[in-house]
C-alpha cells in the first residue's frame, strides 16, 4: 500500500490512474489517523466510509467512467468545522450549538460533485473567533513544526491537516486573516478568495459581510484548482457575486486589470519585538527584489486604522448577530475569551455602526488613492509566533498582533494568497502573504508561482521537495470600446444595457469638429442621431464605455434601425466604435447641434425649450 503522506492533487490522480483504488487508499489513510489529534474533530466512522465510497462509485457510473469528468475524483479533503457537511454534525468548536444539516454547503457540495472525498470536520477557534488555535473545548491546535507554538486560528484544523500531509487540502474561513495566519505559521499556501467568489452558503457565520471560504494546500497550483472547482455565483446566497467580465481601468492599479508590476511593502513593519521573524522578514524583501517587480516602501497607517475597526469597532456586533439567540441560552457554555469578545457587541450603539461605516468608507478612498500607481501588497503573514502558553496568559493581545497584516484585507475588498517564504533561525516557517484587489485572484497565483518556483521550500512539514509550479498566465479579457452619444449616457433610460454587460465607463470627452446632432422622430425613449459632415460641424458630447468583447453582440443586438454602430473620431482623433444613424433617419428630425450634447437638449426640452 503506497504511503499517501504529503500527497498533492496530482499525486492522488497519478495513483488512481496507475490502477489504486479509493476505497484502498482512504481506507488505509483513515485507519492511520490518531484518534487523540486535537486537529480533528470528527472523522468518517466505518458506516459513513462506506456511503461516500458508494456515492463516488454513484458518479463514477454517471460518466461512464469518464475521470475526466470527476476532476478529483478519490481525492480526500477536510473541512472547517463550521462549514455544513452532510453526515456530520457542525459544531463551531462548540458542542452546545451543534446540529446535524440536511444539505452539504454550497463548496462541499461542488468538491463532491467533482468526485472528492470528505473525510472529516477539523478543529477552530470557537465561532472562528481568533487567530491563534487555542479558544476551543476539543483542545488547542498545535504548530506542525513545534507543539509548543500556536497553529494559528481560527482555521487551526485544517491548516494542521493539511500540513502534516494528512490530506491534499482543507478548506477554512476567513474573516479577519483566518485563511492566512495558519498557512504562514505552518508552510502552506494559503487561499483567500475576493469576497462573494466562494458562496458562503451553509458556513456559520462570523461576520457575514466579511466572511470568505479559504482553502489550505500544499502547492498554488492545488490552491488554484480548488478554487476553480467550488467558484460560481449561487443565487441562494445574499453575499455572492458575479465575476465582472472587465475590471475597471479608472480605478487604482491595485484594483485594475493586467499582471502585477509594482509591490508596496510596510515602511515601518512591526514585529512586537520578534526579531526572528523580522530578520526572515528582511530576508524574503532581499529576494522579492530580484523577481520581475518593483519593490516600494508606503506608509500603512490606513490599512492599519482600518485593521483596527474590526475588533476595536462596531463589527464586533455582527458576530453577536450570528449567535445571539444561541448566547443567550447558553452563555456559561461558551469558551471565556470568545464570549468576551462577542460581549462587547453591547459597548455599540447604531449610530457609532454608521460612523463607523463611514469611517470605513473614507479609509478605503484613502488607501485606493494611496495605491493608484501600485498593483499589490506584500506583507508577513504573521509578525511573530507565539508559544501557546503565551497565549493562554495574554489572549486578546497576541492575538491582535496576528492579524497586524490581515485584518484590513476583507474591509477593503481585497484577494489574497499566503505562501511560504523560508524558515526563520528557529526552525518555524515563516510566510507572506499578496494581496491585491477583487478578483485578482489569478494574477495573485501567477506571481506566487514564479516566487516558489524561485524560491522552493518543502511541503508543509512532510519534507518533501516542491514540485514545480505551472505558471498559467490570465489571458486578458478582449474589450471593446464604444461611445454612446443619446439615451445611452449616464443617468439616461438606455443606460443600463451597458450596466448589465459590466461595461465602464472611461471617459467623457467630444467628438472631433466634424459632427451633427439631430434629435430623432418617434423613437421611444427619445434618441438623437450623430451624423458626420464635411463643413459646419461641432464637437459633441459623448461618453466612452468599455465591455468584454463577448458581451458586445448581445449589446449591438438591441439597437434599434435607423441606429447602428459604426466608427465615430474623437476630439484627440481616435477613432472608436460608436453610434450612427442611417441616411432615412435624419428625415424630419431637429438639429440639436447648438445644444452641444443630447443630455443638455433633453433638459432644455423638458423646460419647454
Amino acid at each position: 500500500m503506497p504511503a499517501t503522506r504529503g500527497w498533492t492533487i496530482k499525486d492522488w490522480q497519478n495513483a488512481y490512474k496507475e490502477g489504486d483504488e479509493p476505497e484502498a487508499l482512504i481506507g488505509s489513510l483513515l485507519d492511520r489517523l490518531d484518534s487523540n489529534d486535537t486537529a480533528w474533530i470528527s472523522r468518517l466512522d466505518d458506516d459513513g466510509f462506506a456511503q461516500a465510497m458508494a456515492e463516488l462509485a454513484d458518479r463514477l457510473e454517471m460518466v461512464d467512467g469518464d475521470l475526466s469528468q470527476l476532476p478529483f475524483y478519490g481525492i480526500p479533503f477536510a473541512v472547517k468545522d463550521n462549514i455544513d457537511a452532510i453526515g456530520f454534525e457542525t459544531t463551531a468548536a462548540c458542542p452546545a450549538f451543534a446540529y446535524t444539516p440536511d444539505e452539504d454547503a454550497a463548496v462541499v457540495a461542488r468538491l463532491k460533485a467533482a468526485g472528492a472525498v470528505l473525510i472529516g470536520k477539523t478543529n477552530l477557534d470557537q465561532f472562528a473567533t481568533g487567530l491563534v488555535g487555542t479558544r476551543s473545548p476539543y483542545g488547542a491546535v498545535p504548530n506542525a513544526f513545534n507543539r509548543e507554538v500556536v497553529s494559528g486560528g481560527s482555521s487551526s484544523g485544517s491548516a494542521s491537516v493539511v500540513a502534516r500531509g494528512l490530506v491534499p487540502f482543507a478548506l477554512g474561513t476567513d474573516t479577519a486573516g483566518s485563511g492566512r495566519v495558519p498557512a504562514g505559521l505552518n508552510n502552506l499556501v494559503g487561499l483567500k478568495p475576493t469576497k462573494g467568489m466562494l458562496s458562503i452558503k451553509g458556513v456559520v457565520p462570523a461576520c457575514r459581510s466579511l466572511d470568505c471560504v479559504s482553502i489550505f494546500a500544499l502547492t498554488v497550483n492545488d490552491a488554484g484548482a480548488i478554487s476553480d472547482i467550488m467558484a460560481g455565483f449561487e443565487p441562494a446566497d445574499a453575499f455572492s457575486r458575479k465575476a465582472p467580465a472587465a475590471l475597471p481601468v479608472d480605478a487604482a492599479a491595485i484594483r485594475r486589470p493586467g499582471p502585477i508590476h509594482r509591490i508596496a511593502i510596510p515602511e515601518h513593519p512591526q514585529f512586537y519585538g520578534d526579531q526572528q521573524a523580522e530578520a526572515a522578514w528582511n530576508t524574503a524583501v532581499s529576494q522579492w527584489r530580484q523577481q520581475d517587480v518593483e519593490i516600494v516602501a508606503l506608509d500603512f497607517r490606513p490599512m492599519m486604522e482600518l485593521a483596527a475597526l474590526l475588533y476595536e469597532g462596531p463589527w464586533v456586533a455582527e458576530r453577536h448577530a450570528a449567535v445571539e439567540a444561541f448566547m443567550a441560552e447558553h452563555e456559561a457554555e461558551m469558551n471565556e475569551v470568545v464570549k468576551g469578545i462577542i460581549r462587547n457587541a453591547g459597548k455599540f450603539s447604531a449610530t457609532d455602526t454608521f460612523n463607523a461605516i463611514y469611517r470605513k468608507e473614507e479609509l478605503i478612498r484613502e488607501i485606493d488613492g494611496l495605491l493608484l500607481d501600485i498593483d499589490a501588497l506584500l506583507v508577513p503573514t504573521a509578525p511573530t509566533a507565539p508559544t501557546i502558553e503565551a497565549v493562554y496568559a495574554d489572549p486578546v493581545t497576541l492575538n491582535s498582533q496576528l492579524g497586524t497584516y490581515t485584518n484590513f484585507v476583507n474591509f477593503a475588498d481585497f484577494s489574497a494568497l499566503a505562501v511560504p517564504a523560508g524558515f526563520r533561525d528557529d526552525g518555524l516557517p515563516f510566510g507572506v502573504t499578496l494581496i491585491s484587489g477583487a478578483w485578482k485572484d489569478k494574477e495573485l497565483q501567477t506571481l506566487a508561482s514564479q516566487w516558489l518556483n524561485a524560491h522552493p521550500t518543502a511541503l508543509g512539514a512532510v519534507d518533501k521537495p516542491r514540485p514545480k509550479e505551472v505558471v498559467t498566465h490570465r489571458q486578458a479579457v478582449p474589450t471593446i470600446r464604444v461611445a454612446v452619444v443619446g439615451a445611452h449616457l449616464s443617468g439616461m433610460p438606455l443606460n443600463t444595457q451597458l450596466v448589465e454587460r459590466h461595461a465602464t465607463l472611461l471617459e467623457q470627452t467630444t467628438t472631433s469638429p466634424n459632427y451633427r446632432l439631430y434629435a430623432l422622430p418617434n423613437t421611444t425613449p427619445p434618441k438623437p442621431g450623430l451624423k458626420r459632415v464635411a463643413a459646419e460641424g461641432a464637437e459633441i458630447i459623448v461618453e466612452v464605455w468599455e465591455m468584454a468583447a463577448s458581451e458586445f453582440g448581445s449589446f449591438v443586438d438591441l439597437i434599434p434601425a435607423p441606429l447602428g454602430i459604426g466608427n465615430v473620431e474623437l476630439a484627440d482623433g481616435r477613432w472608436v466604435n460608436g453610434f450612427v444613424c442611417e441616411g432615412y433617419g435624419f428625415e424630419g428630425a431637429r438639429d440639436v447641434t447648438e445644444f452641444g450634447g443630447w443630455r443638455a437638449f433633453v433638459k432644455a426640452a423638458s423646460e419647454g425649450g
